[in-house]
């Protein structure tokens, strides 16, 4: 199996990071990327700026690759757009792997050759087959390792509280958004309407701020920012003391109040139900039976989770909760840990009963949120290290992650003590005026 290729799901930051190290120690490398371009989830918020600098955006081993051919490094010190990221550096990296890149190539499953998961018989002595739908039919490629980077971007979570769409979600799909509204391309869907805002990550802050800048230009225009924590609590993060400090002053500009008030914050509100009234507007209520009404669009930005589907044949070892690998998984509990308090892991933590099989970036995370492109650098380095049977270098994990507040998204963790006390779901949401101070969006 020494002569097959390492197949890398996802031409993204941590894919490409993982190619770009495969090259450097010799290896052969096949990404497969679904979308026509690098980076191509990047791409579809191309017009939210990261709150990481260059500096922190752009891996040493793809750097090494990329310098020889001509590429110059941007400024250190700026934040790029995703649209400057992908193609200011994720583009030109797929261009020096060459070949070695192939689009609209979709990874639909991956198994040990001639066995089910089932099977123990033989099974060390066989590839990996990668199942591989194009635009000219199925493939199947035989594959020494495969390294998932494929991300979570693409299986956002649903408005429903318990995880799955709630009552009349997917009927009111046309005027549900999953995505930082760009309003540059949709202002008009939004300009003069009731929004409704459900989550409490750097994502909802950031439309927050988007749309209450939209509501001091375009009268009528009213946010109601749903959290399904019992208060607000710390969800506007670390500020001052964060040490990215475009994500520390996303929350910081988020809390300050602006004089015409356009957010009014309700907590605890999970959403069981969506319904369209004669009107075309929407009625969202809650598992409590509270409701939020004359609602004209709603934003879903309660996070992402993994699609673990085409990856049922192989073995795994998931945490049952956070669906990450179950030695990474303590180590990056949102009701634990902060950003910055996450224990240096690599390919130890990362690794599967399934020999060669690895998940990296941020698919790793599973449900857990805020990754930083740090760690996918890192994991991708340790993996390839192993797989490389380097396992030195594979074990010389250094990770140092910038502090921050806690990353925790939906969860009861931060509820106000009488609330955890009586161990109810049905006290009455409480309701909060908050408004955002006008700066440009960070992520």
């Amino acid at each position: 199996m020494s002569e097959l290729p390492v197949v890398v799901v996802g031409a993204g930051p941590a894919g490409l990071s993982a190619a770009a190290h495969l090259v450097e120690r010799g290896e052969r490398v096949l990404v497969l990327e679904a979308g026509d371009r690098a980076g191509a989830a990047v791409s579809q918020w191309n017009y939210v700026r990261l709150f990481s600098r260059w500096s922190e955006l752009v891996d040493p081993a793809a750097e090494r690759l990329l310098v020889p051919a001509g590429w110059v490094r941007p400024d250190g010190d700026v934040y790029p757009t995703g649209a400057e990221w992908a193609d200011l550096y994720l583009t030109p990296l797929a261009e020096v792997l060459g070949d070695g890149v192939r689009f609209g190539a979709k990874v639909v499953g991956v198994a040990r050759r001639g066995r089910d998961r089932v099977v123990d018989a033989g099974r060390e002595d066989e590839p990996l087959t990668v199942h591989v739908q194009t635009a000219h039919g199925e493939e199947r490629i035989a594959a020494r390792a495969v390294i998932d980077a494929s991300g979570t971007f693409g299986s956002p979570n649903p408005l429903g509280g318990d995880g799955l769409p709630a009552a009349g979600e997917e009927a009111a799909a046309a005027q549900i958004n999953y995505r930082v509204p760009d309003l540059a391309a949709e202002r008009t869907r939004y300009a003069g309407k009731r929004i409704a805002v459900a989550g409490s990550g750097h994502s909802a802050l950031t439309a927050l701020i988007a749309l209450a800048e939209l509501a001091e230009r375009e009268p009528g225009t009213k946010i109601v920012w749903l959290l399904r924590r019992g208060a607000v609590g710390n969800v506007f993060g670390g500020g001052e003391s964060d040490q990215l400090p475009a994500r520390g002053a996303l929350g910081l500009r988020a809390r300050k109040a602006a004089e015409a008030g356009y957010v009014e914050t309700v907590t605890g509100f999970r959403t069981a139900a969506v319904e369209r009234g004669g009107d075309g507007r929407l009625a969202l209520e809650s598992f409590d039976g509270h409701r939020v009404e004359g609602v004209d669009e709603v934003v879903v930005l309660t996070g992402f989770r993994p699609d673990l589907s085409w990856l049922s044949e192989v073995r795994l070892d998931l945490d049952p909760v956070l669906q990450a690998p179950s030695k990474l998984a303590p180590l990056i509990d949102p009701n634990v840990h902060s950003c910055g308090t996450v224990y240096p892991h690599g390919e130890n933590e990362l690794r599967h009963p399934e020999p060669g099989v690895y998940l990296v970036g941020m698919k790793s995370y599973g449900r857990a949120p805020t990754f930083l492109s740090l760690t996918g650098y890192e994991q991708a380095r340790s993996v390839v290290a192993a797989i490389a049977g380097d396992h030195e270098a594979a074990g010389r994990v250094e990770l140092v992650l910038p502090e921050t507040g806690v990353c925790g998204g939906a969860g009861v963790f931060d509820a106000p003590a009488e609330q955890k006390n009586s161990g109810g779901c049905c006290s009455a949401p409480e309701t909060v005026d908050v408004t955002i101070g006008l700066v440009p969006s960070a992520r």
